[in-house]
């Protein structure tokens, strides 16, 4: 079972040698495809690191495609704390197609219905849709068609927001070269920023998923810390 079981979303290939960082790591999706980022792919790497004593409770730098992050392990391993980045809304950065501009509560038709969406990246792309109702089967219809929509030229992941709170949001989510996922990182990040870039959240915020919660800390440059 790709959620439960043997199966995943993801391969994590390393410890690599590091021009970047103390370690580097690439991330393969199931599709083939080599992923730029993901937050809970280097919070489980910072583990691994953990468990086979090549890092303590010290920080450490992991190298990205996606940009090198900080990454720190609570004692135990219980916890690993990510600085996962500052998120941007540039559409030459994202990349976002038109002209150059922040990709801010623009319309998107999916399917016959208009949504609005505000799109970022974390040295990943990501599609931000908030609404009143969120469900695994939106997520599964609609986004598989935003991913591969022609404004996103190297396609995009998309999750799908509902606001409990000033400090809690729930998400479903549909991953670039993975499909339907449970939880993410990347995700959680973008999708905390774009939250409090519209002024629905504040700083800290509680990002809720089928997979599990993850505590987010949203800074006012919209530096993330997972």
């Amino acid at each position: 079972h790709r959620h439960y079981g043997p199966g995943s979303d993801g391969i994590l290939w390393g410890p690599l040698p590091a021009a970047g960082g103390d370690f580097a790591v690439r991330i393969f999706n199931p599709d083939g495809s080599e992923a730029e980022k993901s937050g809970n792919g280097l919070r489980i790497f910072g583990r691994h690191l953990f468990e086979r004593g090549l890092v303590g409770t010290d920080p450490f730098v992991v190298a990205t495609l996606g940009g090198a992050v900080r990454c720190r392990v609570h004692p135990g391993g219980g916890s690993v704390d990510v600085a996962m980045g500052r998120v941007s809304f540039d559409s030459t950065r994202i990349p976002v197609t038109g002209p150059p501009r922040e990709v801010i509560d623009e319309p998107i038709e999916v399917l016959g219905r208009t949504y609005r969406f505000t799109a970022a990246t974390i040295g990943n792309p990501h599609c931000v849709l908030v609404l009143d109702a969120i469900s695994a089967d939106l997520a599964r219809t609609a986004g598989p068609v935003i991913e591969t929509d022609p404004r996103f030229p190297n396609r995009t992941n998309v999750q799908f927001v509902k606001v409990l709170g000033r400090g809690e949001i729930e998400l479903e989510i549909w991953e670039r070269g993975a499909g339907y996922t449970l939880a993410s990182g990347s995700s959680s990040s973008a999708a905390a920023a774009v939250a409090r870039r519209l002024g629905h959240c504040d700083r800290e915020i509680t990002v809720r998923m089928p997979g599990g919660a993850l505590a987010i800390t949203v800074s006012d440059d919209f530096a993330v810390d997972m």
